[in-house]
């Protein structure tokens, strides 16, 4: 791992985004090591056009919500979260709220183990404060202790957690537009036998169908897409309440027992990094 190199590219409001996401793109094709990072800095709203690279990439933001696009789905990263893109996969990123983020670049070959799919995993204290040293390490070659950093980070990102931020997208043309209008409108009262009728399938055919082209059952698959819509409205502060009336849920529990079932815990918590209930 002598060749490691760790180069930052800062973007700030005077800066041509579009020229410095070029720019890094042509720097990744070029250096060495078996793992490389890079921290950015985006104003709400913006988006990285659609891009690929030869290196998978570990996006996590420190602070605000990603949104992940690909032709597979969509991927929802919040705070505390990374998104595990897998080399050559194309993609764009758009920006809900300010974003301070901090990708590593990693060599597919670098060691046993990585993810070979689209994933969004949880962030560890340990992986976080890993990240954040590695971003100060000066542009030269690295003393022992940085390159034990560097191993031990690769070591850790085959035992991050995955989390069940995804979102993929059916083949069938019929279904994938009645996703993408829950997406736009959802609501936690929408039924199997709707959207089987709709598209003119029985319940079991199009229960077997939809699980066969997204991995998931229909419920599970609305349940991952009211979080997508309630995720980036929390990280902003609005309240549960507000969230959850919105959504379509009769009552703040019933919204509360959807996301501990999905997340493990209570929405705030969630936010918070705690494990607290409400």
């Amino acid at each position: 791992m002598s060749s490691t190199q760790w180069i930052s590219f800062l973007e700030g409001p005077s800066t041509n985004l579009v020229r410095q996401h070029s720019d890094r793109l042509a720097w990744l094709e070029q250096v060495e090591g078996p793992i490389v990072g890079l921290p950015s800095e985006y104003p709400d709203g913006y988006e990285v056009p659609e891009h690929r690279h030869s290196r998978s990439q570990l996006l996590h933001a420190l602070t605000g919500v990603v949104l992940v696009k690909t032709r597979y789905g969509s991927w929802m990263v919040p705070p505390d979260h990374a998104m595990w893109i897998p080399a050559g996969i194309a993609h764009t990123v758009n920006m809900l709220g300010r974003v301070s983020m901090r990708s590593l670049y990693v060599d597919p070959e670098a060691i046993d183990g990585l993810p070979s799919g689209l994933r969004v995993v949880g962030v560890s204290a340990l992986m976080r404060s890993l990240i954040i040293e590695a971003v100060a390490l000066p542009d030269e070659k690295p003393s022992a202790r940085n390159t034990l950093l560097l191993t031990l980070m690769l070591h850790e990102i085959p035992t991050m957690p995955e989390r069940p931020l995804g979102l993929p997208f059916p083949a069938d043309a019929r279904i994938a537009a009645l996703c993408r209008r829950f997406v736009a409108s959802p609501s936690p009262h929408a039924t199997i036998h709707e959207w089987a009728e709709a598209v003119g399938m029985s319940r079991r055919t199009f229960t077997r169908v939809f699980h066969r082209q997204t991995g998931l059952s229909l419920s599970t698959w609305r349940q991952q897409a009211l979080l997508f819509a309630a995720l980036p409205r929390l990280a902003d502060g609005e309240p549960v309440t507000r969230v959850a009336l919105d959504l379509g849920y009769d009552s703040v529990p019933a919204f509360t027992t959807m996301f501990k079932r999905m997340l493990g815990t209570s929405p705030r918590a969630y936010l918070r990094g705690k494990g607290e209930a409400v």
